[in-house]
C-alpha cells in the first residue's frame, strides 16, 4: 500500500547529496515513522524551502512510499490525466477517427494554443494551428535584433512567435489553479526535455534558454500526430453563418472553412480583438494592472531571504512575493519575480515600450528584478483614456487596450526625450521625491501613488526592498489581459464554434494555468464533436 508523508526536512547537506537523496528521505521516514519493516518506492510529491528561521534554512519534503505495516497515513493515489472521449453523432466521423478533410483549427502557438494543439493531435484530429509569428530560432534572431538595434519586427517580437509571451520570461510554472490537468502539462514538458525536478518543485521553472529547446520538440511531437503549424501565418478575419464561424481568413487571404476556432491568440493581438469586435463577439472590460519593474541586487535579496547569503549556492537564487493594500484600497504586489536575471524591452507594436523580465534556467545574472504593480480598476479606465483616445467610452470592451496603448507610448516619448533609445530608468530615491521622474512620469497618478504609499511597507517585509538605489524601469502593462471574453459551461463564446482559450481572452494567467486552459479548450472540441476546418 502507498502512504503520503509530509514535512521532512533535510539540512543544506543532505539537500546537496542528489545521488543519495530518496536514500536520505527513506531513513528519514523509518525515523519519523518508527518503522521496523522496510519501505520501498520512496517518491518525491513536493519539494520547499523553509527559510523562516535565518540562516537555518531546511528543505522540506512531501512523499509516498509503499509499506506492508499498517500506518495511520493518508493513502497515496497518483494524479492521472484521463483525456475524454467524444461521442459522434449518427453518421460523422468518430472524433479519433475523423475525416481527412476536416480538422479544428487553433489560432495562436503559445501555451495554450501549443497544449490545445498537443490533445487534439493525441485524439487523432489533426489540428491546423496558425501563428502569426515565427519557430523559436528565428524569433530570438529577431527580438535580439530589436534589442540591439532598435529596429522592431510587429510580427514577431517578445509576445509573438512561438511559445508566446513565456518564451522570453523566467519560465515560471507556478499557478494558482488546481487541476489534474497540471500534472499533464508538467509531464508534457518533461517528456520535451525539461528537468524531472518541475514535477514536485514548489516553485518550478524551466529558464528562458531551456524554453527555447523544449517548445520545438512539442512542436515535433504535434507534427508527428497529423497536426500543422503554419507560422508567420496571422489570423486576419473570419466568417460566420447564422451564428456560427464558417471560415478564417488569413493574412494572405487564404480562405480555410472552420466550423470550430479556438482562439489562443495571447493578450497583445489587439488587432484580433478589434476584428472579433467588428463581428459581434461578446468582450468584456477586466480589471488589470500597471507598473514597472523593480531590481535589487541578488545578493541582496539571496542576504534577505536566507540570512546567509552563501545558502544561494546550496538552495538556488532566492525570490520573493510581497504585496500590500493601501488606504484607498488599491492593491499594489510583485509579480513574475525573476531571480538572477534581467530587465527586457517586451514591445510588439512601435512607438509603445513595455517592460518585463526574463531569467536563464540557472538564474545566474548579478541582478533580481520583478514587476511592482498597481491594480487597475474597469472604473479607472475612461477616466485615464478620455482626452488621448478618441474620448474612448466606459462601456467600449476594448477601452483597457487603448489605456495600455496611453502609457506605452509615454514610455517611448519618454526614452526618446532623454534620448536614450531604450526603456526609461530611474532610482526609488528619485522616482519618490521627483513628479516628473522619468518612470513616473510614464504612470497614471493613481499608479505612482499606490508605488510610493507601498514600497516602505515592502521594505519592512524584505530588508532592503525600498533602498534608495533600487533601480524601476517602465513601463509594465502585459501582466495580464484587459479584456475577457466570456464563455458558456461548453467554452464557447456569444458566437457559436469560437472557443476563447488562455490568459489573451481572460481566462487563464501564467504558462501553466494558459496550457492547462488550451486543453480544457480541446477536451470541448473533442466531447461536442466540433471537427471543424477543410484544409
Amino acid at each position: 500500500m502507498y502512504y503520503q508523508i509530509n514535512e521532512i526536512r533535510l539540512t543544506p547537506e543532505e539537500y546537496m547529496d542528489r545521488e543519495n537523496r530518496e536514500k536520505i528521505l527513506e531513513r528519514k521516514i523509518r525515523k519519523k515513522l518508527r518503522l521496523r519493516g522496510e519501505i520501498r518506492d520512496v517518491k518525491i510529491l513536493r519539494e520547499s524551502i523553509d527559510a523562516r528561521k535565518k540562516p537555518e534554512v531546511r528543505a522540506v519534503y512531501s512523499a509516498a512510499f509503499s509499506c506492508e505495516e499498517k500506518l495511520q497515513l493518508k493513502e497515496w493515489t497518483p494524479a492521472v490525466y484521463r483525456r475524454p472521449e467524444g461521442k459522434a453523432p449518427s453518421g460523422d466521423p468518430a472524433p479519433c477517427d475523423p475525416n481527412p478533410g476536416r480538422r479544428p483549427v487553433i489560432a495562436g502557438f503559445g501555451p495554450a494554443g501549443m497544449f490545445a494543439a498537443l490533445i487534439l493531435a493525441e485524439a487523432g484530429l489533426r489540428p491546423l494551428v496558425l501563428e502569426r509569428g515565427k519557430p523559436c530560432q528565428e524569433r530570438i534572431r529577431d527580438v535580439e535584433r530589436f534589442w540591439t538595434t532598435g529596429e522592431l519586427d510587429p510580427e514577431s517580437n517578445v509576445q509573438f512567435g512561438e511559445g508566446g509571451a513565456g518564451t522570453f520570461s523566467d519560465g515560471k510554472l507556478t499557478t494558482g489553479i488546481r487541476d489534474v490537468r497540471i500534472r499533464k502539462v508538467l509531464e508534457e514538458l518533461v517528456a520535451a526535455g525539461a528537468d524531472p525536478e518541475i514535477l514536485y518543485q514548489q516553485k518550478p521553472h524551466i529558464g528562458t534558454d531551456r524554453l527555447r529547446e523544449i517548445l520545438p520538440n512539442i512542436r515535433r511531437r504535434v507534427t508527428e500526430l497529423g497536426g500543422q503549424i503554419r507560422f508567420s501565418t496571422r489570423l486576419e478575419d473570419i466568417r460566420t453563418d447564422n451564428g456560427r464561424i464558417s471560415a478564417v481568413i488569413t493574412g494572405s487571404g487564404q480562405v480555410i472553412p472552420a466550423s470550430c476556432l479556438i482562439l489562443a491568440i495571447g493578450h497583445s493581438a489587439e488587432d484580433t480583438f478589434r476584428m472579433l469586435r467588428r463581428h459581434g463577439v461578446e468582450m468584456i472590460p477586466k480589471p488589470f494592472s500597471i507598473g514597472v519593474r523593480v531590481e535589487h541586487l541578488q545578493e541582496k535579496i539571496d542576504r534577505a531571504q536566507y540570512g546567509d547569503p552563501a545558502l544561494a549556492e546550496v538552495f538556488g537564487p532566492a525570490s520573493y512575493k510581497l504585496n500590500h493594500r493601501c488606504e484607498n484600497g488599491r492593491g499594489v504586489y510583485t509579480f513574475c519575480m525573476c531571480p538572477g536575471g534581467r530587465v527586457i524591452n517586451a514591445a510588439s507594436a512601435p512607438e509603445h515600450w513595455v517592460t518585463n523580465g526574463m531569467s536563464d534556467s540557472a538564474r545566474d545574472g548579478k541582478y533580481a528584478n520583478s514587476g511592482l504593480l498597481v491594480d487597475v480598476r474597469v472604473e479607472d479606465l475612461a477616466r485615464e483614456t478620455s482626452s488621448e483616445a478618441g474620448d474612448a467610452k466606459a462601456e467600449d470592451p476594448l477601452i483597457g487596450l487603448a489605456f495600455q496603448q496611453k502609457y506605452e507610448h509615454l514610455a517611448w516619448e519618454e526614452s526618446r526625450r532623454q534620448g536614450q533609445g531604450d526603456l526609461p530608468r530611474t532610482t526609488w530615491g528619485q522616482f519618490q521625491k521627483d513628479e516628473k521622474d522619468p518612470v513616473r512620469v510614464c504612470l497614471p497618478a493613481f499608479a505612482a501613488e499606490g508605488i510610493c504609499e507601498a514600497m516602505p511597507h515592502l521594505g519592512r517585509k524584505l530588508s532592503g526592498f525600498d533602498d534608495e538605489d533600487t533601480r524601476l524601469t517602465a513601463v509594465e502593462t502585459r501582466s495580464s489581459s484587459p479584456v475577457r471574453i466570456p464563455r458558456n459551461e461548453g467554452l464557447e463564446s456569444s458566437l457559436a464554434g469560437l472557443i476563447p482559450a488562455g490568459e489573451g481572452p481572460g481566462h487563464a494567467g501564467g504558462i501553466v494555468s494558459a496550457a492547462v486552459d488550451g486543453i480544457r479548450a480541446a477536451e470541448a472540441v473533442i466531447i461536442n464533436n466540433m471537427i471543424g476546418a477543410i484544409e
